[in-house]
């Protein structure tokens, strides 16, 4: 694969590069921009050091996987051990998400603010986010939005949660999205019809880009009658209007 060489700077240049929503879509759904930028990359700070390694090795590129280096991005990082990480970076960087886009829903934030104190450039790479891709597909408002990303584990609270969601979709028209753990969205799901009102509509948007792909936006009370099975499935939750 030819791929053009990024430009030598006198700062590191902090890549964000998207990685796939579903497994074995690397070429469909990744820009060459992407895959030109990780084949030119030696330096990564990952959520997951195995998974990125096989992720590298699976697009075929010809790198030796033993002379790239991993730095650990999770959210159990300490925060000084990658500042001192980033300072020490004499060449460019990439941080690379787990599943999508990096920054969002996602540790890497963290590194990206301390690269701006430190006066790196960010560059950030286009590729698919779970998130953007439901709400583009759910029929709902765009225009404004919140993202809440995981609810509370405790069931008063989540409760609590999907109830001043439902006031603010009524009271602003504001598209309320979030998700869940893959193993606990039927639950989610559950509590979500036993909670809000049957002419809510819910967008799921499940295993985007995958092979079982499913968004579909229907009101509670149509989804209490046909409840899809979302156990293990990566999945997006949308609370909107038409």
């Amino acid at each position: 694969m030819d791929v053009e060489k990024l430009p030598e700077v006198s700062k590191p240049t902090i890549f964000l590069i998207p990685t796939v929503l579903a497994g074995d879509t690397a070429f469909e759904v990744l820009p060459a921009s992407v895959i030109a930028a990780i084949n030119e990359l030696d330096v990564f700070f990952v959520e997951n050091v195995r998974t990125a390694r096989r992720f590298i090795s699976s697009l075929k590129l010809g790198k030796v996987i033993d002379k790239i280096t991993f730095f650990e991005l999770s959210k159990d990082t300490p925060p000084e051990q990658t500042r001192r990480q980033l300072k020490a970076l004499s060449k460019n960087a990439g941080i690379l998400s787990e599943a999508g886009v990096p920054c969002v829903a996602d540790p890497g934030s963290t590194a990206v603010a301390m690269a701006h104190e430190l006066g790196y450039r960010i560059k950030p790479l286009t590729g698919p986010s779970s998130i953007l891709l439901a709400l583009m597909g759910s029929g709902f408002s765009g225009q404004t939005f919140t993202f809440h990303g995981y609810l509370p584990i405790d069931r008063t609270e989540r409760a609590k949660m999907l109830s001043q969601m439902e006031m603010r979709l009524s009271k602003y028209g504001q598209t309320q999205i979030f998700m869940e753990t893959p193993y606990r969205n039927n639950q989610l799901l559950q509590t979500i019809i036993e909670v809000c009102q049957p002419s809510t509509k819910l967008c799921i948007a499940a295993d985007i880009t995958g092979r079982d792909e499913l968004i579909q936006t229907r009101t509670l009370a149509g989804w209490k009658k046909a409840m899809p099975d979302l156990h293990k499935k990566p999945t997006i939750f949308l609370m909107g209007g038409a």
